[in-house]
């Protein structure tokens, strides 16, 4: 087994003993240390020396590193971070009473492990070294410790033989596993490792058994799943997965380092080296290090031979935990058109006019065409005896054939479940709101789904085995829906699920006639809402007895209920380019058996398309679409009177105004009059794990854009912002006051909620007096607008349009005053309805 690469000569880098290294994660430079007080940091790509500090302390026995940073821990039990330019020394982050033995540093760089002799194990904000949380169950000391890549868990393996797993979600770190005998009870300084090392995917960690092979567990059952074996005649000393998880190298006393391929369990490669005690990647290049108890770095170059580095290349490959090929998990990978990743046992669907479906089996047709007059005709056929495009002139064939395939197969909005995400990877949420989350993790036969809640007081999260391969979720106060659609032949089910009960069982399941399947579901307080392929909207009680079934006039796209009320959307008619018009909507009381609106566009612009419908606390039909825009549906209770009014263009927040941030925003929910949602980073569509936390907005119609400088003066600037802020805020005044309305007029109103009516029309009423203080102070050339505002004043008792007058005499506007005079007598002193004279 030689390697086409040229082995790699010694760097004397520290004294003998221990030595540690680390890759920053951008793989600019590596840095080590050592038993001597020398700390090295080698800039990758180049041969020179490497820069030294040495102003730290001696024994330095772990180390942890991020792009502008590296982090040390030494015998003395300190913890210092230095900066990677110019290696200076930062600040001491921690300072333990003994020694520290590791140290791990979160994947967004936030948060560093620091694990010692003693028996409890920090962990400290890197920023602000005064959050530290603390992992206390140990019951000694802890040799190594590893986060989790996703940041959910961190490992702690113990002197003693039991590793610990904590669950990270919380503010508060949570015991969630003590695994006993799957580590080696060690001494802190044993050479011999009983790391637990973690799968990029985070699906799976790996770590040395006594018996010198290198077990993999699943973190979806913490069970042992597949076994390196057979490698070394010693103890194993340092494991380490390749970045994208498809190789593993291991060392040992034996003095042989190992390359394995992750799928087959099989060494591909051997080499010799002596006293190897760390192995780190490369973060994205074919090189290895590694570090000796001689105090040697050796930088392997191109350690993966020619033949295997095509293994090196691939995307993220998913753990080697499942029976059968790895699965391809990369985000950028083609995943099929199916809403999540296919299972060994689900066949290809054919169309209805497929030729699979008119011939059968293409199985044994592989040398059915032959290039035997060599016309050429047989050079694009692939490895299933089919013909690629290669003989085409054009993509899309001839003009008239094109036309008709566009009418064929026309563009329609696909389905949307609100709160859900597509597949990334294994995992997936299936419903994300204000209540908390359901995420769900694809382990090949079967799922594993987990429900968890922000009020932890009040409900209790819980986690099952989902062999039904739910795809559909809803979550609320009072309990969780799933659904399913199998692609086996079986029908598809419903199964609700209460969070509290009185009898001994409540939950319940129901079968959809075969061949119907699920498109989005919905859950209310009163209510469950289902719409399917066949056009169908079925609602059920919360205990499942059918209460109404009807058919769409649109092809159903998504849905939402609140109490009584459900809105349901669904694709308007083609139009002449083969795409959907429109989206169209519909807003119904299922209780009262009325229809609010029927069949209305829904307000989208061209180009965008919806991303999430939900209802408020309040109860009002939101919608959120691709451009950022927030809509609400206002006068939806009144027949043929509904419109959708932007209550925010996230494009046009504050802190996006500087151009330097590029993030967009998930919508999750609207609450309090605000707007909540999750911000993704750079390039992100879709929340990933852990569970992101929430963000809140206030409203902000787009009225106008920031006021430009118009006038140098500092007071002209300042009024064209008030003005502007004003505006704003008489528009959403009087749309949140109309909404209010519309829902006291529904219901029979409470005391309290016509206090609330009256507060809220004083609200915009003293908005238009801020706008009339402005419009006086500017002069009495602005006296017809300022006015205007009066007159749209709802004063009921004239003591608003009272203080009108006192504005217009203190700013000297007499002409103004008079007119304000004179409208108070025909408004109050019963001359004519003032509405109609204005």
């Amino acid at each position: 087994m030689a390697s086409d690469a040229i082995r790699p000569r010694g760097r004397p880098a520290h004294t003998p003993g221990t030595t540690v290294l680390a890759y920053t994660p951008n793989g600019s430079h590596v840095i080590t240390g050592g038993s001597n007080s020398a700390i090295r940091i080698y800039t990758v790509g180049q041969d020179g020396e490497p820069k030294t500090v040495d102003e730290g302390v001696d024994g330095h026995l772990a180390i942890g590193a991020t792009n502008d940073s590296f982090i040390m821990g030494a015998e003395d039990g300190t913890v210092w971070q230095y900066e990677i330019v110019s290696g200076r020394m930062e600040k001491l982050l921690v300072r333990c009473a003994l020694p520290v033995r590791d140290i791990a540093v979160s994947a967004d760089g936030d948060w560093v492990a620091i694990a010692s002799d003693e028996l409890t194990v920090k962990i400290v904000n890197i920023d602000d070294m005064t959050n530290v949380k603390y992992l206390r169950e140990q019951a000694k000391g802890t040799k190594h410790i590893a986060f989790d890549p996703s940041g959910r868990y961190i490992a702690v393996s113990c002197t003693d033989g039991i590793l610990y797993v904590y669950s990270l979600l919380n503010e508060e770190p949570e015991l969630v596993r003590k695994l006993d005998g799957i580590i080696r009870r060690l001494e802190p300084d044993d050479e011999a490792t009983s790391r637990v090392v973690w799968h990029p995917d985070g699906t799976a960690f790996a770590t040395a058994e006594a018996t010198r092979d290198i077990a993999v567990y699943s973190t979806s059952e913490w069970k042992k799943e597949k076994v390196f074996s057979g490698g070394h005649n010693g103890n194993v000393t340092a494991i380490s997965w390749s970045p994208n998880g498809a190789l593993f190298a291991t060392a040992g006393s034996d003095g042989q380092v190992l390359l394995w391929e992750t799928k087959t369990q099989t060494i591909l490669q051997k080499y010799s080296f002596a006293n190897v005690i760390n192995l780190a990647w490369h973060p994205t290049i074919n090189s290895l290090s590694l570090t000796t108890s001689d105090g040697e770095l050796f930088i392997y170059d191109g350690i993966v031979p020619g033949a295997h580095q095509p293994l090196l290349q691939k995307p993220l490959q998913a753990a080697p935990i499942f029976p059968g090929p790895l699965t391809d998990i990369s985000g950028n990978a083609k995943q099929p058109l199916a809403s999540r990743p296919k299972k060994s046992n689900e066949r290809r669907a054919g169309t209805p006019d497929s030729l699979d479906d008119i011939l059968g089996s293409d199985q044994g047709m592989e040398d059915f065409v032959e290039d035997d007059d060599g016309a050429g005709y047989a050079e694009g056929i692939n490895a299933l005896g089919k013909r690629t495009n290669q003989h085409l002139d054009e993509i899309d064939g001839h003009a008239d054939k094109r036309i008709f395939t566009h009418y064929m197969k026309p563009k329609i909005h696909p389905p949307i479940q609100p709160g859900s995400t597509p597949w990334r990877g294994n995992r997936r949420y299936l419903c994300l709101n204000l209540t908390g989350c359901v995420w769900t993790v694809d382990q090949e036969t079967h799922n594993t789904v987990t429900v968890e809640f922000y009020d932890r007081e009040l409900y209790r999260d819980f986690h099952f085995t989902d062999p039904y391969l739910y795809d559909r979720a809803c979550l609320n106060e009072n309990g969780t829906l799933f659904s399913n659609n199998p692609t086996d032949g079986s029908p598809a089910t419903i199964f609700y699920r209460p969070h509290e009960t009185w009898t001994t069982r409540a939950d319940w399941r129901t079968s959809l006639p075969k061949g119907e399947f699920i498109r989005a579901l919905a859950l209310s307080d009163s209510y469950i809402v289902a719409v399917t392929t066949k056009g169908y909207v079925r609602i059920y009680t919360l205990f499942g007895t059918p209460f109404k079934v009807y058919r769409q006039k649109s092809p159903a796209v998504t849905c939402a209920a609140w109490r009584d009320y459900v809105i349901t959307i669904g694709n308007g008619p083609i139009a002449s380019d083969g795409q959907t018009a429109s989206l169209r909507y519909s807003v119904e009381n299922v209780k009262r058996d009325e229809v609010c609106q029927n069949e209305d566009v829904l307000a989208l612009p061209e180009g965008a398309e919806l991303q999430s419908v939900f209802f408020s606390d309040a109860g009002d039909p939101y919608i959120y679409d691709t451009e950022g825009v927030l809509l609400v549906l206002q006068h939806w209770r009144i027949p043929g009177q509904a419109r959708w009014v932007p209550l925010l263009d996230t494009r046009q927040l504050e802190r996006l105004a500087s151009g330097r941030k590029e993030e967009t925003y998930w919508p999750v929910a609207v609450a309090q009059d605000k707007f909540h949602c999750i911000i993704l980073k750079g390039g992100d569509k879709y929340p990933y794990f852990p569970r992101p936390l929430l963000s809140e907005f206030d409203f902000r119609i787009p009225i106008s854009d920031t006021p430009e400088k118009e006038s140098d003066e500092e007071g002209d600037r300042q009024s064209a912002n008030d003005v502007a802020r004003f505006e704003e805020n008489f528009v959403r005044g009087r749309v949140m006051l109309s909404l209010f309305q519309d829902l006291l007029a529904s219901t029979n109103a409470t005391a309290s909620q016509r206090a609330e009516l009256a507060r809220k029309e004083l609200e915009v009423d003293k908005v238009l007096l801020q706008l009339l203080a402005v419009e006086c102070r500017e002069g009495e050339e602005r006296g017809m607008k300022a006015l205007e505002l009066v007159h749209m004043m709802k004063d009921r008792n004239g003591k608003m349009v009272e203080a009108a007058v006192k504005i217009a005499e203190r700013y000297g506007r007499g002409v103004l005053e008079d007119k304000i005079r004179e409208m108070v007598e025909r408004r109050y002193m019963g001359e004519g309805d003032d509405d109609e004279l204005a």
